[in-house]
């Protein structure tokens, strides 16, 4: 998909750019062409600064996604979700970081939830930076336990697939 995208936004970087954004934080587009987090308008002014451009090439990127009947549809669908490893602790989770070998490599996912499950912990939620957006794509864990057998960690670290762990 972000192959297709990067040929579709090829003749503008500045669009490319917020486009990135917009994916990277869950925005979306509106019918009316206005940048929203699920359903709430975020003003142009904003995402600009927020990534170095101009409103009105946000304001033109909003358009040009419209008017691509794929990107529309992806658009006008996105919603963020909560990242609960920042409150984590205040909730009584742990969170567990997980940094590929080779993020496109499949069962990643698979791998760390079978260790997880192994051990009888509860996940809270899972979510998987895509590797075509983020420079250092990871697989971020948080389980329904304040303190997470050493054990847990060690058998993640024994998977093939992983580079590095983050506790």
């Amino acid at each position: 998909m972000w192959a297709d995208i990067s040929r579709e936004f090829a003749d503008s970087p500045s669009q490319a750019r917020i486009l990135r954004f917009l994916l990277e934080n869950g925005l979306g587009v509106n019918e009316e062409g206005r940048i929203t987090c699920n359903s709430i308008e975020i003003p142009a002014t904003h995402i600009g600064r927020a990534t170095g451009t101009d409103r009105r090439v946000v304001d033109a990127t909003a358009r040009r996604i419209l008017a691509n009947p794929g990107l529309r549809e992806i658009f006008t669908r996105m919603r963020a979700a909560p990242d609960l490893s920042l409150v984590a602790e205040a909730l009584g989770l742990s969170v567990i970081t997980l940094l590929p070998k080779d993020a496109q490599e499949k069962g990643i996912v698979g791998a760390a939830v079978k260790v997880l499950v192994d051990h009888d912990l509860s996940i809270r939620q899972i979510f998987v930076t895509d590797p075509y957006l983020a420079e250092e794509p990871k697989l971020v864990l948080i389980v329904d336990e304040d303190l997470v057998p050493a054990s847990v960690y060690k058998d993640l670290k024994a998977l093939p697939q992983v580079k590095q762990l983050i506790i």
